[in-house]
């Protein structure tokens, strides 16, 4: 079921935007002299423990305990990453950023790194931004002549728009296996398995460029509000149907034979011609036409028969 414009102009409003984030050596830094100094104050606390000022020793004590909790909670900061890897972070319930540069950073460590393909895959938190591979499996469609047949592609992937990617659908993974069927459904009905009077129409078997340019480009409209661009679609694996098979395969068979029969009596009858027209222009023997007749047939059995034929010499006239 195609979406009407308006539900898809509102889920193309979210869009990808950075992350806040910092540098994580400098952060790293921070958070070891904060620890560094809140030990120090807790140590100092212990020490005026013995003295009168109660007061104070409760305070150092107190920023003491706070600064570790402190390094603790900054610590879950800390994020690093490779090339071709993405973070998508919420801060209490809303988009917060996408991080997409490789290196070492700190973000606020209340976020929450998403990505939804990690509950069904062992994919991590991050979002791979590399190209991908989805092969999907075989699945029976019925091509423009109604012939069942199996097919299945495979298509080459990667997210280009991660907000979208993350908020737009449940999954992006299990979305675009699932408009991938849906396209190939849509394309081979549109195209027959196999075009038998050899004409310019397009065919699922030989027409593949053209096949996996419009697969591309269908597959590609329908996930274009999931952030996913399409790199490349091809047919992976195209027959006929198990029941119907064995027929099909029969009526090519026949189709080559009636084919090349065709070309052999072409060529018998340009040979019998030329035989004709040699022996009338060399005047090596005329021939009226009865034995015209009966030298055409014979040639034409020996140039169109399917065995070796047998020659009889004769000794007499022919007359």
């Amino acid at each position: 079921m195609e979406m009407s414009d308006l539900t898809v102009a509102e889920f193309e409003r979210i869009d990808e935007r950075p992350a806040h984030e910092k540098n994580g050596w400098m952060m790293l830094f921070v958070v070891i002299a904060v620890f560094v100094a809140s030990i120090a104050l807790f140590a100092v606390g212990l020490v005026l423990n013995t003295d009168t000022d109660l007061n104070g020793t409760i305070a150092l004590t107190f920023v003491g305990v706070f600064g570790w909790v402190c390094t603790m909670v900054l610590a879950f900061g800390f994020k690093l990453l490779q090339p071709n890897e993405a973070y998508v972070f919420t801060l209490f319930g809303k988009y917060y950023g996408t991080l997409k540069r490789e290196g070492f950073f700190w973000v606020n460590p209340f976020c929450a790194s998403v990505n939804p393909a990690r509950l069904s895959t062992a994919a991590s938190r991050k979002l791979s931004l590399k190209a991908m591979t989805l092969n999907n499996e075989k699945q029976k469609v019925n091509d423009e002549e109604g012939n069942p047949i199996e097919i299945s592609v495979v298509v080459i992937w990667r997210i280009t728009n991660t907000a979208r990617a993350v908020f737009n659908v449940e999954n992006y993974m299990a979305y675009l296996s699932t408009q991938c069927d849906a396209a190939i459904r849509q394309v081979a009905r549109q195209y027959p398995y196999d075009v038998s009077s050899g004409g310019d129409e397009k065919s699922l078997r030989g027409s593949a460029q053209e096949i996996a340019d419009v697969l591309r480009e269908e597959i590609q409209r329908r996930t274009h509000m999931s952030g996913i661009e399409i790199l490349e679609a091809r047919i992976s694996h195209l027959a006929y149907a198990p029941e119907i098979a064995a027929a099909m395969l029969q009526r090519q068979q026949a189709s080559a034979i009636i084919a090349a029969r065709q070309k052999i009596v072409e060529g018998a009858v340009s040979m019998v011609q030329m035989a004709l027209n040699k022996l009338s222009d060399e005047n090596i023997v005329e021939l009226d036409d009865e034995r015209k007749a009966q030298m055409v047939s014979n040639l034409l059995v020996v140039l169109c028969g399917n065995k070796d034929a047998q020659p009889i010499v004769n000794s007499g006239s022919i007359f």
